[in-house]
């Protein structure tokens, strides 16, 4: 069974930071490019931040670019995401996605949010 489940979620001030931890199984996670994306109250999905199966390239959103870093580990089956610089405006729910030209996978997403 694939599963991919994100963690790290909470509450935080602006300014502060959250790394967000997503672990894969079920499928060759190595092998995938991952993504993150984000979805805030009201809105449509937006597209975060994405690094390449080998981590060799990795690309950010112009909203989340110099706060955010996106890395991964093969060996754990693990992609992150370091959220620092936090704003009000990343308020959302932060969901991983794996891909390649033929498979698409989603977990159930994690709130991050940001409140003083």
């Amino acid at each position: 069974e694939v599963q991919l489940v994100e963690s790290g979620g909470g509450l935080v001030q602006p300014g502060g930071s959250l790394r967000l931890s997503c672990a894969a199984s079920g499928f060759t996670f190595g092998s995938y490019d991952m993504s993150w994306v984000r979805q805030a109250p009201g809105k449509g999905p937006e597209w975060v931040s994405a690094i390449r199966w080998n981590g060799a390239n990795t690309y950010y959103a112009d909203s989340v670019k110099g706060r955010f870093i996106i890395s991964r580990e093969n060996a754990k089956n693990t992609v992150y995401l370091q959220m620092n610089s936090l704003k009000p405006e990343d308020t959302a729910v932060y969901y991983c996605n794996a891909w390649t030209s033929t498979y698409d996978y989603w977990g159930q997403g994690t709130q991050v949010t940001v409140s003083s």
